[in-house]
């Protein structure tokens, strides 16, 4: 029922709703937002009505674990303020890029990738399960070292509930390395910790056939990265390698 005061038009709830939000209240423990909710009523209303109404232990301590989690999970809770201000910082770095990067900003960064990445000891590989990196490798390989995809080789390491044939397809499609120089793929034993995400695609092994010299040729360009600090890293490493020679022998 809608009352006229003036030019507001305001509307008359029965005194039987009044006493329906009361009990919801007192016997159920709602909270006011749910009172309004259920009976279709504002929730400033229901808070109106509801004043005085005691609630018992149980139902405080509800609302008291409800806000809690809204708190928590909400969309001003701290988690959700910090992934807001990290993705405005992420935005606004990304605008101090210059793009497309010039060569020699190509060459170092896939350099420095090597370094973290890359294979060490022997073959001139990289292995990686994210795509973006895989991708990104290839093209540095195509654009300073003038090694193309066709020259490249490729293992999976997955997992036996995943689809190699469908797998190898992906990859390649990301890559560019035709599925004929994809090799045997290394299938993890199942246990109870494997991975059951649908969007991973296992980690791939890519690597350069007769390869070695691109390795040493990548690590002179770390080399000259490192170049100002390699004479302070050499003083530090031989004292305290002149400390471990002075301890007593056991």
């Amino acid at each position: 029922m809608w009352h006229i005061i003036g030019s507001m038009k305001i509307k008359r709830y029965s005194e039987n709703i009044k006493r329906k939000a009361r009990q919801l209240r007192r016997r159920d423990g709602l909270s006011y937002k749910e009172i309004s909710d259920k009976l279709d009523i504002a929730k400033s209303t229901a808070k109106f009505w509801c004043q005085g109404v005691e609630l018992s232990a149980k139902h405080r301590k509800r609302l008291y674990t409800k806000r809690i989690k809204a708190l928590i999970q909400g969309p001003n809770s701290s988690h959700e303020r910090r992934m807001r201000e990290v993705e405005k910082i992420v935005k606004e770095s990304e605008k101090e890029i210059e793009l497309p990067i010039n060569f020699e900003a190509l060459r170092l960064t896939g350099a420095a990738l090597y370094w973290a990445e890359g294979e060490k000891a022997k073959h001139f590989s990289i292995a990686n399960s994210d795509p973006h990196l895989i991708k990104f490798a290839v093209n540095w390989m195509k654009e300073t070292l003038d090694i193309y995809p066709e020259r490249i080789k490729a293992h999976l390491n997955i997992y036996p509930q995943q689809n190699e044939k469908k797998l190898k397809q992906f990859w390649s499609e990301v890559t560019g390395i035709p599925l004929t120089n994809f090799g045997k793929s290394f299938i993890k034993p199942k246990n109870k910790n494997y991975r059951k995400n649908t969007l991973y695609f296992g980690t791939i092994k890519i690597r350069v056939a007769r390869g070695t010299d691109f390795k040493h040729r990548v690590f002179g360009w770390i080399n000259a990265i490192l170049k100002d600090t390699k004479s302070e890293i050499d003083r530090i490493e031989r004292k305290w390698h002149k400390l471990k020679t002075d301890y007593p022998r056991p």
